[in-house]
């Protein structure tokens, strides 16, 4: 099959028309996105979901009901979460703790200034590096920055180039120079950009095994190409 030259536009416009249109199912404002990205473990959509709705009935989730609750009471309330529910609980005692001492309990309004000095504020929060900043950054509506799912860069990468790298550090970096070039920079498009490579990184394009005869942008990917290349050289050898 020949490939298609597609741009990512209309790329992502073919992943709307068979996904539809995204919305997050993490709350979007930055504090409580650091909240919700502890309540699971491994993290992931389900399991912080999990745990963000047991804390938020059992404890709650405002900084000073997260202080005065004791370890024991977070730890069971994150159960529901996952994994190493005590580690979390303790990551939350330090993250509220943060907040209170450093940004008088409003991290949003801490958020100002230089986007470099914004970032690295947010990276000192536990298990936030890059891809975590961006992502706070534009769905808390703060910057439009070209924000890549932290788990399936690859999918940009393939479609586009063939294959992901070996470094995550580059492929991350290749996926958001595809944003920055050809998603216009405002909140919609690139939030848009965002939930549609996540959803098909997840659903079809996954890591190992991807569903290459179920994608909606097959007949432009230069992964499914490329390995259509391998299988007409195999059979002539």
């Amino acid at each position: 099959m020949r490939r298609m030259a597609l741009n990512l536009v209309e790329i992502l416009d073919r992943l709307e028309s068979r996904y539809g249109r995204q919305k997050p199912c993490w709350p979007t404002e930055p504090y409580e996105f650091l909240i919700w990205w502890h309540c699971g473990y491994p993290a992931s959509d389900a399991a912080c979901g999990r745990g963000w709705e047991s804390l938020s009935r059992n404890i709650g989730i405002q900084p000073q009901q997260i202080l005065t609750a004791s370890t024991r009471e977070l730890t069971n309330a994150l159960k529901p979460g996952g994994m190493v529910p005590e580690l979390r609980a303790m990551r939350l005692k330090e993250i509220t703790a943060r907040i209170k001492d450093e940004f008088g309990d409003d991290l949003r309004a801490g958020l100002i200034g230089p986007l470099k000095e914004v970032r690295k504020s947010l990276k000192r929060f536990p298990n936030v590096a890059d891809p975590g900043a961006d992502r706070i950054l534009l769905f808390g509506g703060i910057e439009p920055v070209a924000a890549v799912p932290s788990n399936c860069p690859h999918v940009l990468v393939r479609i586009q180039y063939g294959h992901e790298r070996q470094n995550y550090r580059v492929t991350y970096k290749e996926a958001q120079q595809a944003i920055l070039s050809e998603v216009a920079e405002n909140f919609e498009a690139r939030t848009r950009a965002y939930l549609l490579l996540k959803k098909h990184g997840q659903d079809v394009c996954k890591r190992t095994k991807p569903l290459c005869d179920q994608c909606a942008v097959n007949t432009a990917c230069a992964f499914l190409a490329g390995k259509g290349r391998s299988r007409a050289s195999e059979a002539r050898s």
